[in-house]
């Protein structure tokens, strides 16, 4: 089974196996000797007690549920049971289209974290950064809940709206930010021309098609820019992750050779690595990758292989510090379990679990607006502007430049971090050239 295969089984195709019934006694007796049966008397004399005290009836499997999802809750924050409605809607935004409002989420002591807004969902439109903290959904509490009950609570039928009561960095007090429902699907690769030979391609997160649909994308922008790119901006700002194979995939795409990640756990089937092969679909030239505190996972696996390889430059922010992989194991009784069974780490043997991925370059977004036309009175000076200055006499009779000069100035109010992008894939195409 070749390494690439491997991970898709990793993350979404893994198997529990049960323990055979047919063993010895003495293999038995063992086993029971390293039960800690102090803990499992503690456990029966607890559920006992639920059982005739609590003030209203509890279900054995109610309960049994419940300590299940406490067990794995307690392990680290992206361990999680998962019943056959959690287990199906998982492998569906896998795919790219799932209901909800377009957030990916997280928990953090007791409330819920956005890790990241989806492009073009109802709560990008809405304004919902990244690092927001969620502490109310409608009239809700947020605190006490588990991550997929109050997933659930922002699940619901499209159309409807639901309000976010959210506590956001900078701001004074609390906002409540109303969003409706929608079915959300993914268009995982967006892509356009930035300026004439330089492309921009933006992945909002990694599904199983996601490789080939970056590859397709950068083909039309070749074809656009008449055979070759001079240079590729690679946006993976709040891109929350996703499968494993996707960023693997993504990083082979700028890769000749080399390791782009490896995974390494207590088990054997954890310990991977996946290497690169021959051919990189820009043929060397310049690319710069978009990061920010949104950016996760497969995100930083693609950024600390270009940084690791030399062969990117990673500009923006520091990104959000996931390192860890989790295995979803088929479970017999229906369901799975979502399991943190290893760490990444980059070529260069770095973990970036806790700790992120700190930019080559490091820009914050524009903290200004784009100024309104009306306040606009004065145009800048230049020497066009002078009274009698000469002309130019290789000028075309029209400025054919106009509209992407436009363009750029538009960049700087709109994505300053993209604009810096822009002209750092001039320079480094400039330079290439010289030293060619």
């Amino acid at each position: 089974m070749s390494a690439k295969t491997r991970s898709a089984t990793l993350l979404l195709a893994g198997t529990v196996i049960g323990a055979s019934l047919t063993l010895g006694q003495a293999v038995l007796g063992a086993r029971t000797a390293e039960l800690p049966l102090e803990q499992m008397r503690t456990f029966t004399d607890v559920f006992s007690r639920i059982k005739s005290d609590y003030v209203e009836e509890v279900s054995d499997d109610e309960l049994l549920e419940y300590a299940i999802r406490g067990m794995l809750n307690g392990l680290d924050p992206h361990s999680a049971y998962l019943n056959a409605e959690e287990f199906n809607e998982l492998r569906i935004g896998t795919t790219g289209e799932f209901g909800g409002l377009g957030i990916e989420v997280g928990m953090e002591d007791g409330f819920v974290r956005v890790v990241s807004p989806i492009d073009d969902t109802p709560a990008a439109r809405a304004g919902m950064q990244a690092g927001d903290l969620i502490i109310r959904l409608d009239d809700t509490p947020v605190r006490g809940l588990s991550l997929n009950d109050a997933v659930k609570l922002m699940r619901g039928k499209p159309g409807s709206v639901l309000t976010l009561t959210v506590i956001r960095e900078g701001e004074d007090q609390p906002l409540s930010i109303d969003i409706e429902r929608d079915i959300i699907k993914v268009t995982s690769v967006r892509n356009r021309m930035l300026d004439d030979g330089y492309g921009y391609v933006r992945i909002s997160n990694f599904q199983t098609k996601t490789t080939a649909d970056m590859l397709k994308a950068i083909r039309s922008l070749k074809e656009e820019a008449g055979g070759e790119l001079d240079g590729l901006v690679l946006d993976l700002r709040n891109n929350p992750g996703g499968v494993l194979s996707g960023a693997v995939g993504v990083s082979d795409a700028f890769l000749n050779d080399g390791n782009i990640v490896y995974t390494d756990g207590r088990e054997d089937d954890s310990k991977l690595r996946y290497d690169a092969t021959n051919g990189d679909i820009l043929n060397g030239k310049p690319l710069v990758v978009l990061v920010n505190g949104g950016s996760a996972s497969a995100s930083e696996i693609v950024a600390g292989a270009m940084q690791d390889h030399g062969r990117g430059i990673v500009l923006g922010s520091k990104t959000f510090g996931k390192g860890s992989v989790q295995t979803i194991q088929d479970l017999p009784a229906g369901g799975a379990v979502k399991l943190t069974t290893s760490r990444y780490y980059t070529p260069d043997g770095r973990s970036i679990q806790a700790l992120g991925i700190e930019p080559d370059i490091v820009t914050q977004p524009g903290l200004w607006n784009r100024p309104e036309e009306e306040e606009s009175e004065f145009s800048p000076l230049s020497e066009s502007s002078l009274r009698g200055s000469l002309s130019n006499e290789n000028a075309d009779d029209e400025n054919t430049d106009g509209d992407q000069e436009d363009e750029q100035d538009s960049l700087v109010y709109d994505d300053y971090q993209l604009y810096e992008a822009l002209n750092l894939l001039r320079g480094l195409s400039i330079l290439s050239r010289n030293d060619n």
